[in-house]
């Protein structure tokens, strides 16, 4: 049964990652249930206080990232807020219209968008601000790749 418990917690863990391309899947919330899974399935005695708040400066880390490597990506090749706003839309509303290209294709549709409509910016300043959320979102997956990589392993090491 032991096996059929840890498939679970690593479907889980794998649905996690796959959030990563497709922002519409909460990352953190299926880490989140493999950790209680693993509490109900075997024991909670493990994840102390300690544990908890390492997992929670994780959580607040995904967010940073994600937010910041977004801004600086967009803001780094001349984008504005709007910018920035375009490019988040375009990355939750680009798999739904083009799937899996959209999550590349939204964000730099919806940052050239904003910049050409709200900030009247020329359509090649424009087409460098929507490279530069492509950047941005890369940027951001990897680094979320990699802390949540970090909650898993924090988490083997806890309970093994």
């Amino acid at each position: 049964m032991e096996i059929v418990y840890w498939s679970i917690i690593s479907i889980l863990f794998i649905i996690g990652f796959v959030g990563l391309v497709y922002p519409i899947i909460p990352s953190v919330l299926f880490l989140l249930a493999g950790y209680i899974l693993y509490g109900v399935f075997f024991s909670f005695e493990h994840f102390s206080l300690f544990f908890w708040l390492i997992q929670s400066f994780f959580i607040i880390l995904l967010f940073v990232a994600d937010y910041i490597a977004n801004m600086i990506g967009v803001q780094k090749y001349g984008g504005s807020k709007a910018g920035v706003w375009g490019s988040t839309i375009g990355l939750l509303v680009g798999p739904f219209i083009i799937p899996f290209l959209g999550i590349l294709i939204g964000p730099f549709i919806g940052a050239v968008a904003a910049e050409l409509l709200v900030n009247k910016r020329d359509f090649k300043n424009s087409l460098k601000i929507g490279f530069g959320s492509v950047i941005g979102f890369i940027s951001s997956v990897i680094t979320k790749a990699v802390i949540q990589t970090l909650m898993i392993v924090y988490f083997l090491l806890v309970v093994f």
